[in-house]
C-alpha cells in the first residue's frame, strides 16, 4: 500500500470511529486530520468534500460487513446463516464500541447529501436482499423479502437500544426473539 492509500485508509478509520459515534454532521474534516496527525488538506486531498468522504466510507463499510459475512457463512445452513448475520450486527457493537455506521448514518438519511443517502440505502438493500435470499434458499420463509426487511429492522433497533442502554443483553434478546421462528 502506497503512502498515499495509507494516509485515506487512516482517515477513513478515524471518520468511521467518529461517524458511529457522532453522525455524519457531528465530525469535521480538521478533527480527522488531528486524528491522523496531517494537516486538513490532505484529508481534502483524499476526499474533496464531505459526501466524498462519507461515500467512500458507506462502500468500504459495506464491503466488510459482506466480506466477513461470507467468511463467517461459507456452507452453512440457511439457519446458521441467520445466526452468523445478527452475530455481525452485534459485533459492530461489541468489537466496534459504537452502532453500525449505516444505522447512525441511516438516522440522519433525510438531511444527508444524496449521494451519501444512497449510499446508506444501498447498505440496507443489499442486506435486507441476503438476509431475504436466505430465507428463500432455506424455505424457511413464506414472505422472505418482508420477514427480511423485519430482521434487519430489528437488529439495528436492537443496536441502538442496547448501546442507549450500555447492555449488551438487550440486543442479544431481541436476536435470539427475531430468530425463533427460523431455528433449526
Amino acid at each position: 500500500m502506497n503512502a498515499q492509500s495509507a494516509t485515506a485508509e487512516q482517515i477513513l478509520d478515524a471518520a468511521e470511529k467518529r461517524f458511529r459515534l457522532n453522525g455524519y454532521y457531528g465530525v469535521s474534516f480538521r478533527e480527522l486530520a488531528d486524528d491522523v496527525s496531517v494537516k486538513s488538506a490532505s484529508v481534502h486531498y483524499h476526499f474533496p468534500a464531505k459526501a466524498d468522504l462519507g461515500v467512500a466510507l458507506v462502500k468500504r463499510y459495506r464491503n466488510r460487513f459482506f466480506e466477513d459475512l461470507a467468511s463467517r457463512t461459507g456452507a452453512a445452513t440457511p439457519r446458521q446463516k441467520l445466526r452468523a448475520f445478527a452475530a455481525a450486527y452485534r459485533d459492530a457493537l461489541e468489537k466496534g464500541g459504537a452502532i453500525c455506521l449505516c444505522g447512525m448514518l441511516g438516522a440522519e438519511s433525510s438531511g444527508l447529501p444524496k449521494a451519501v443517502a444512497r449510499a446508506v440505502r444501498g447498505f440496507f438493500e443489499a442486506n435486507i436482499a441476503w438476509v431475504g435470499s436466505v430465507l428463500e434458499g432455506g424455505s424457511l420463509s413464506d414472505a422472505p423479502q418482508d420477514d427480511a426487511a423485519l430482521i434487519v429492522a430489528t437488529l439495528q433497533g436492537a443496536l441502538i437500544l442496547a448501546s442507549s442502554l450500555d447492555d449488551l443483553s438487550v440486543y442479544d434478546a431481541a436476536a435470539r426473539r427475531i430468530l425463533r421462528p427460523f431455528r433449526a
